[in-house]
């Protein structure tokens, strides 16, 4: 009797529980229900940012004839339609060498003095260097658009108005200042330590600058090198009020004056010309993604 009722319940502890696979249907079941609110957000986000890139890029390869008597939603009767970006470049490719001529410069000045600026405020000591960081701070809260009358009188009296100087020195001095406080603040990151040991070892100050500081700073200088670059290329204001003369345009100024014959739109290549702009862009960014994603994540980092 006692052997027939272990036996009874090993039988019962090996067979499975009635049910079992259902209740883990419905665990993954009521997961789903839980984010699917989640899911329907992403999926609005993915078609709000993506749409308009798509819509760009239909309209790139439509006729003139094909914007003004077909629907706006309409596709493109010759998916082969290269002709606008011939068109396009013919216009564009100048306001892109004005934009390179104007930009990079700027940006290399502004890398090279604002991490120093950066290094020196942070790792060096010296009396008053807390103030010049809030200085800096100050320069951030300043809005831009109070000093280019100002600035725009001075670059005439100087005559530099018919060149891209105005461009350059105005692009570097807007991004200086945010570029000091975020090397500060990345500089901070890294022990003190490091530092004095280079020091210790014989090296001088541009040395410990150049051969330690710079090194280890690379991906935060990747990341607010793609940030200023951002703010500098699609800027529309600063280059609109300086450049006096046509052949002086970026491209932003560019796009804003593309026009066809008699001053009529010509949609086609005016979407080609700005679909050039943002794949540069895009291009530039998916190059240096991973290097932004670690410079982020040094920055949250705390010594």
């Amino acid at each position: 009797m006692t052997t027939t009722a272990a036996a009874a319940a090993a039988t019962a502890v090996r067979s499975p529980r009635p049910g079992g696979p259902r209740r883990a249907g419905r665990g993954v079941g009521a997961a789903f229900v839980k984010r699917l609110p989640l899911y329907l957000v992403v999926a609005v986000l993915l078609v709000v940012f993506v749409y308009p890139l798509v819509w760009l890029l239909l309209g790139s390869l439509k006729t003139q004839d094909e914007f003004l008597n077909n629907p706006t939603w309409a596709l493109p009767e010759n998916w082969l339609n290269f002709s606008n970006y011939t068109t396009a470049w013919g216009s564009v490719a100048g306001y892109l060498l004005n934009s390179v001529l104007a930009v990079f410069p700027a940006l290399l000045i502004t890398l090279v003095i604002g991490t120093a600026a950066g290094f020196a405020l942070e790792i060096m000591v010296f009396k008053g260097r807390r103030t010049m960081l809030l200085l800096f701070l100050v320069g951030i809260m300043i809005p831009g658009q109070m000093i280019l009358l100002p600035l725009f009188s001075v670059y005439f009296n100087l005559g530099l108005s018919r060149s891209l100087w105005p461009l350059i020195i105005t692009y570097t001095a807007t991004a200086l200042p945010l570029t000091v406080f975020m090397m500060a603040t990345y500089f901070r990151a890294i022990p003190r330590e490091i530092f004095e040991a280079s020091t210790l070892d014989g090296a001088s100050i541009i040395r410990s600058f150049v051969s330690v500081a710079f090194p280890m700073m690379r991906n935060a200088v990747f990341t607010i090198a793609l940030v200023q670059f951002f703010f500098m290329w699609n800027d529309l204001l600063i280059a609109l009020t300086f450049t006096t003369d046509d052949s002086l345009r970026t491209v932003q100024v560019g796009l804003l004056n593309f026009t066809g014959q008699f001053g009529v739109v010509d949609y086609g290549p005016t979407f080609a010309a700005i679909c050039i702009n943002v794949l540069i862009i895009l291009v530039l960014y998916v190059f240096l993604n991973q290097q932004v994603m670690r410079g982020l994540a040094a920055g949250a980092v705390k010594g």
